[in-house]
């Protein structure tokens, strides 16, 4: 009902695991409901489960707040605060003239989303997938990162060894990409490539391995 039918004109985005809708609860609340693309998949449930339980335990007013979920029916269903100015993505590449403090803004708000991730949320949170598509913002200009599926919780000496790796080429840590190695330095290499991207305006892709260590920053190169 929220989502009148889950119609086409309501998506607010689309990507591999779910489709996002604008929706209007009873209450005349207005909220983005992601919708799970694969129904019966246990990995997209596992996803989703974990988006649920990381984002219980985060805080912070420069990440996207999780107001509810449906795990009783068939397709998977995630319920969040409504951001209405779209993603980084789209306002880096789309929009005019970036001013420099704002962009200068908008890289601190993040930052300090990921720190907070880093190092006040207990157990210590590693987002796995900062990128700017998954950095909203509001009305204001405020940022939100979003999409904590490939999220994992830590403790503060530990890394975690992916069975496979998950995220985004183009944004990807080499130390992850090459061994499954994920650690808090995967986010901060992350944020990096997406601080070039805002202040450049240029676009992310992922290029072709050399053999010497000193060029992985061409895997993240820019259009």
């Amino acid at each position: 009902m929220a989502t009148n039918k889950f119609n086409e004109k309501n998506i607010l985005g689309q990507g591999g695991q779910g489709v996002v809708f604008k929706g209007v609860l009873s209450d005349k609340q207005t909220v983005a409901l992601k919708k799970s693309t694969i129904a019966d998949d246990k990995m997209d449930y596992k996803q989703f489960a974990n988006e649920i339980f990381i984002l219980s335990q985060i805080n912070h007013k420069n990440v996207v707040k999780l107001l509810g979920c449906c795990l009783e029916v068939e397709i998977l269903m995630l319920v969040y605060e409504f951001i209405s100015n779209g993603n980084l993505f789209d306002f880096i590449h789309s929009a005019g003239h970036l001013c420099l403090n704002e962009c200068l803004r908008m890289a601190t708000e993040a930052a300090s989303a990921l720190a907070y991730l880093h190092s006040d949320a207990s157990p210590p949170i590693i987002h796995g997938d900062v990128k700017s598509p998954n950095i909203l913002l509001d009305e204001n200009h405020i940022v939100k990162v979003s999409d904590f599926r490939t999220s994992k919780l830590t403790s503060k000496d530990a890394n975690q060894f992916a069975t496979f790796v998950q995220g985004t080429r183009g944004y990807l840590d080499p130390e992850y990409f090459q061994k499954g190695q994920l650690t808090d330095k995967s986010d901060v290499y992350s944020f990096g490539v997406v601080l070039v991207e805002l202040l450049a305006r240029k676009k992310a892709f992922f290029a072709r391995e050399t053999k010497r260590r000193e060029t992985w920053l061409m895997f993240s190169c820019l259009l």
